[in-house]
């Protein structure tokens, strides 16, 4: 079974390495995650370091290549200070919410009967509401900061996840080897463990690949709205914020933030792509 499973995510490998689109938006993905890690080293200046007679700087600026905020910040110290924010924040909700929302949808899927209709329909009752504006009223409740936004976030997208979860382990529970699982005496656990989760968690990673986009726009829309981080702390959502007074002086300047979101979104969007047609043993 080892075997069978290491050569199918292999083979998965493959596949992907020889679609040249999946290769394109892998390696811009990465890009923009290690110059997020690496910020501290590449970051020209301080992002939070300002200069009066420098506001709104063009780009090009000497010292300032992408130009300067309304504060006179430099602002490709603050895109790549703001990358380390803002994934960090779109990414750990889909991490959290895979765990949780995971668990719970293969184990309703695989238990069924009560424990699967009581799981799904509460998860029915926060699926039931917008995305954003069930995360603008818990993170409401909850309080500024990022560790409530990441609370919010995270509530908002297990129900997703769990809802996956539980369909493909619901189809998954009828194929002969599970019944032959259980017909030689192997327990819950095991099944779960060694039959289960192999086979579910290629759909369940492809979804959360393309939820990490979904986060990403709420997670900055949250700080937009001021949920989250707070001041001078660099983040793309809370920069839009700040420099929206700022568009029809220097709008170049003024959408960096923006074209950065869309731009990591879109990426990690065409990864689950990618790695769908990778992972679909039909194609």
């Amino acid at each position: 079974m080892r075997e069978r499973a290491k050569s199918y995510w292999s083979f998965a490998a493959r596949r992907a390495a020889r679609d040249p689109a999946t290769m394109i938006f892998l390696g811009l993905t990465l890009c923009i995650v290690a110059s997020a890690i690496l910020a501290p080293w590449i970051a020209p200046s301080d992002p939070s370091e300002g200069n009066a007679l420098r506001r709104l700087a063009q780009f090009g600026t000497p010292g300032h290549s992408l130009g300067t905020d309304e504060l006179g910040r430099d602002m490709l110290s603050r895109i790549l200070y703001g990358g380390r924010t803002s994934l960090l924040l779109g990414i750990s909700p889909v991490f959290f919410a895979l765990l949780i929302g995971g668990s719970l949808g293969v184990l309703a899927g695989f238990v069924g009967g009560w424990t699967n209709m009581i799981t799904m329909r509460v998860m029915d009752v926060f699926y039931a509401f917008p995305s954003v504006l069930l995360a603008i009223g818990l993170s409401g409740a909850l309080g500024a900061g990022p560790r409530n936004l990441l609370v919010a976030v995270t509530v908002v997208l297990i129900p997703q996840i769990a809802r996956v979860a539980e369909s493909v382990t619901t189809q998954l529970r009828s194929y002969g080897y599970i019944e032959a699982a259980r017909a030689s005496g192997a327990s819950t656990l095991m099944i779960i463990r060694h039959h289960v989760l192999r086979n579910v968690l290629g759909p369940i990673l492809v979804f959360a690949t393309s939820l990490v986009s979904v986060s990403l726009i709420i997670s900055a829309g949250l700080n937009f709205l001021g949920f989250g981080v707070q001041p001078p702390t660099p983040d793309w959502g809370l920069m839009l914020n700040t420099l929206r007074q700022s568009i029809w002086i220097n709008p170049a300047v003024a959408v960096l933030p923006g074209a950065m979101i869309f731009l990591t979104s879109f990426c990690f969007s065409q990864l689950s792509d990618g790695l769908r047609g990778a992972l679909d043993v039909k194609v």
